[in-house]
């Protein structure tokens, strides 16, 4: 393997991932996002990797296999967290959601790709009540594109990331390998708010609390959220965060001591995140890319575990 392991980024987002594997020793050849504002922030963070703009299902095998200049199995992981809003517990959790069919097109890829190693996230909703049909569908529809598979809840709270975020982490082995298929073991203990907020923050995007927000940041116990708004959640500095969601609406995370919303650098530090990443457009365009992203510290530790204990020791059977 060389120093290297080359990756393609289905669903990239604005980057949480292939930060993870570049922090890992990874090149993302190809990153794979129809969100404008996710690729803006992709490319200004990213300058030098390649992004598809669309569709996913308007690339073809063809076309990814060239512009990533690789013939099929050549690739060492293909990585990608499909759209997952149909199967949040926070959402209303239709199996007949479109999104939740967005797993196809990345076992189209997957099947055309051949990569020795792939990747999928998702969250844990995947895995409860009537969505484990869809569970139990992904998992036959990977393992019939030629790959052993397994699949492990995940709290990014033990490797290194200061936010309790459960995730469903789908990982497989191309059969022609011999490797053990196999996730990372707990890492880190859990960190507290206090711990991640050490060192001065650079706020950059703030969000104007309005009279009502005020009233409920006072009516919220410190690591609680509000009684009448689940999702409206007020920090305590000697707890674990908890998960940042995708869409705050009225929602969100409170300063403990403050009354007012996290700024973006603050959640930056939760969701582990660099201080000098950039978030393109305005605090909500931040808190919907920071929710929809795989914490860069969790996925690094999944890399480097790809790296060092499945690619570095695979060998054709």
């Amino acid at each position: 393997m060389s120093s290297h392991f080359k990756v393609v980024s289905l669903f990239s987002g604005c980057g949480g991932s292939s930060l993870g594997y570049q922090m890992a020793g990874g090149k993302v050849l190809l990153a794979v996002e129809w969100d404008d504002n996710a690729v803006e922030t992709y490319r200004l963070n990213f300058p030098d990797t390649p992004i598809y703009h669309g569709d996913i299902a308007k690339l073809s095998v063809e076309e990814c296999l060239e512009r990533i200049g690789l013939q099929p199995g050549e690739l060492d992981v293909l990585d990608g967290s499909p759209p997952c809003q149909g199967f949040s517990t926070a959402g209303k959790r239709e199996m007949s959601d479109s999104r939740n069919q967005l797993f196809r097109e990345y076992v189209r890829l997957l099947r055309g790709l051949q990569p020795k190693v792939f990747v999928m996230e998702n969250v844990s909703g995947m895995v409860k009540g009537k969505m484990k049909l869809i569970f139990a569908e992904a998992m036959r529809e990977l393992k019939a594109s030629g790959y052993t598979v397994k699949c492990r809840l995940m709290n990014a709270m033990y490797y290194s990331v200061p936010q309790m975020r459960k995730r469903v982490i789908f990982i497989g082995v191309r059969n022609d390998l011999k490797a053990e298929v196999a996730h990372p073991q707990p890492q880190t203990r859990p960190s507290t708010l206090r711990e991640a907020w050490t060192k001065p923050i650079d706020h950059q995007q703030m969000q104007t609390c309005s009279d009502l927000q005020i009233k409920r940041w006072a009516e919220t116990t410190k690591g609680k959220a509000h009684h009448a708004r689940f999702s409206l959640l007020r920090l305590n500095l000697d707890k674990t965060p908890n998960t940042i969601l995708r869409t705050p609406g009225s929602g969100g995370h409170m300063h403990p001591d403050e009354p007012r919303l996290c700024s973006v650098g603050e959640l930056k530090r939760i969701a582990s995140f660099p201080d000098d990443f950039v978030f393109v457009g305005n605090w909500y365009h931040a808190c919907e890319r920071i929710g929809n992203s795989v914490p860069p510290l969790f996925m690094k530790a999944i890399a480097e575990h790809i790296r060092n204990n499945i690619l570095s020791k695979a060998t054709l059977a």
